[in-house]
């Protein structure tokens, strides 16, 4: 009897939609970096790039976050490599696996950013919270569905497991507990400094450059504040949203949400580490990321 070859497993890259189907079949508890990565850049690219920049935007409400970032003075003086830097780490562990050599390189360039100050180690958790806790409620708010029980575990491991890689001390067991940590955490920090505000203008405006010509980002800042909550947006100086413009926002957010319910699926993944950069015209080497001494 002839020996069959056994199957090899199709690449990640490879995979066809339905992703969902991908997803059922995998066990979160072992398979977590797969599933995140599959929702990363398949089934809700785009939201979790906007959840994301949004968790960091939630970072510099915290005064003792936003007067680290302010003392380095990176946000200020170049504010679109900050953010290329802090999105590409970010992509490079998610897209190639922790373990990985990628993966490895961008949590040890992190690491040795992170490891010329004196952080908080609550202030570190708090950062990691966010990113587990406002993909999730990005997607309950906005996205064509909301996750389900086991796409929301393997979200939370996979931060989690980051988390220790990154020396963090006492990360929760489960998203229930990180999800109240986070809430506790802004209840108690959240309040106005000077810095900021400084850092939140320099980030708005980033981003709206993304979408506008820079003579017409003023137009745009009051929908910035449409998605700010109260607390959030008096940490910040910034002024209330007028009350039209937030209902337009969420009711072409929500349009939105319907219309990609009859598309069909993404069929190739969206890549963050490939999006071109005018910071990075020729590529980058994941050891020049970051800020350096």
């Amino acid at each position: 009897m002839m020996k069959q070859t056994p199957e090899k497993p199709t690449p990640v890259w490879r995979l066809r939609p339905p992703v969902t189907d991908r997803i059922a079949a995998l066990d979160p508890e072992v398979n977590y970096e797969e599933i995140a990565r599959l929702l990363y850049a398949y089934e809700f690219s785009w939201d979790i790039e906007r959840a994301l920049e949004f968790a960091l935007f939630r970072t510099y409400a915290v005064p003792s976050i936003s007067g680290l970032l302010a003392k380095t003075r990176e946000f200020e003086l170049r504010t679109r490599k900050r953010y290329d830097d802090t999105e590409l780490i970010l992509a490079e562990t998610i897209e190639h696996g922790q373990d990985s050599r990628r993966g490895k390189r961008a949590i040890a360039r992190m690491n040795a950013m992170h490891g010329r100050f004196k952080i908080d180690n609550a202030d570190m958790l708090y950062v990691l919270s966010t990113f587990v806790c406002e993909p999730i409620r990005w997607l309950d708010r906005f996205g064509s569905r909301c996750m389900t029980a086991k796409e929301k575990r393997a979200w939370f491991l996979y931060y989690r497991a980051l988390g220790a890689r990154m020396g963090i001390k006492d990360v929760p067991e489960n998203l229930d507990e990180i999800m109240g940590f986070n809430e506790t955490y802004e209840a108690a920090h959240f309040r106005f400094a000077d810095t900021n505000r400084r850092i939140a203008e320099k980030t708005r405006d980033l981003l709206l450059g993304f979408y506008l010509p820079r003579w017409l980002i003023w137009a745009g800042r009051p929908a910035v504040y449409a998605f700010l909550d109260r607390p959030l947006r008096e940490s910040m100086g910034f002024p209330a949203a007028p009350g039209w413009l937030r209902r337009l926002l969420m009711a072409a957010l929500s349009l939105r949400a319907r219309v990609l319910r009859l598309l069909p699926a993404r069929r190739k993944p969206r890549r963050l580490t490939r999006v071109p950069r005018p910071t990075y015209p020729d590529g980058y080497r994941i050891e020049e990321l970051g800020t350096f001494r």
